[in-house]
C-alpha cells in the first residue's frame, strides 16, 4: 500500500496554513514504511508528479470553507471538475495554471492524466481567517491540528498501514 498524505497551505495567510501545521505535526512524528507525508504549501505540480508514479491513496489536508463553525475537521469526498462539461477555453484556462494552488485543479489534472487514486479523500478545517495576511493560525483552527492528524492516521490505518 502507497499512500500520499498531501498537505496544502499557505502560511503567510492565517488560517490557509493549516494543511501545513499538519504536515509538520506528522513529519514530527514516525512515518510507517507506504507512506509519503508531502508538504505541498500553494503549487501542486510536483503532487501530480509524484501520482504518475502511482499510489493507492491520496489524502489531502487544507482549509476549507464548508459552512461549519470555524475549526471543525470534516472527510470530505474530493470536487472533482468535470473537464468534458468544459469549453475549450474553460478546460485551458483550469489546466494552464502550472501552480495548481488548490486541491481541486490538482484533482482535474490528474483525473485527466487518469492518476487520480481510487481512494481520494479530504481532510478539511473550517477556517476562521484565510484571508488575513500574516503568519500564525487562528486559536480555533490551531486546536483543530490534533484532531486532523488523529483523522488522517485513522484514516491511512484503515487502509492496511497501521499508523499510532
Amino acid at each position: 500500500m502507497q499512500v500520499i498524505v498531501a498537505c496544502f497551505g499557505n502560511v503567510l495567510r492565517g488560517d490557509d496554513g493549516f494543511g501545513i501545521a499538519v504536515a509538520q505535526r506528522l513529519l514530527d512524528g514516525d512515518v510507517p514504511d507506504g507512506v509519503r507525508v508531502m508538504d505541498v504549501g500553494i503549487g501542486g505540480i510536483h503532487l501530480v508528479q509524484e501520482l504518475l508514479d502511482g499510489v493507492d491513496a491520496l489524502i489531502v489536508v487544507d482549509a476549507v470553507d464548508i459552512g461549519r463553525p470555524p475549526g471543525t475537521v470534516a472527510v470530505l469526498d474530493p470536487q472533482l471538475v468535470d473537464l468534458d462539461a468544459l469549453t475549450a477555453n474553460e478546460r485551458r484556462d483550469t489546466l494552464a495554471d502550472m501552480h495548481l494552488a488548490n486541491p481541486e485543479r490538482v484533482f482535474t489534472l490528474a483525473r485527466g492524466l487518469d492518476v487520480l487514486p481510487a481512494v481520494t479523500l479530504v481532510v478539511g478545517c473550517q477556517a476562521a481567517d484565510a484571508q488575513r495576511f500574516g503568519e500564525g493560525l487562528t486559536p480555533v483552527v490551531a486546536d483543530g491540528v490534533d484532531h486532523a492528524v488523529a483523522e488522517v492516521r485513522r484514516m491511512v490505518s484503515q487502509l492496511g498501514v497501521p499508523w499510532h
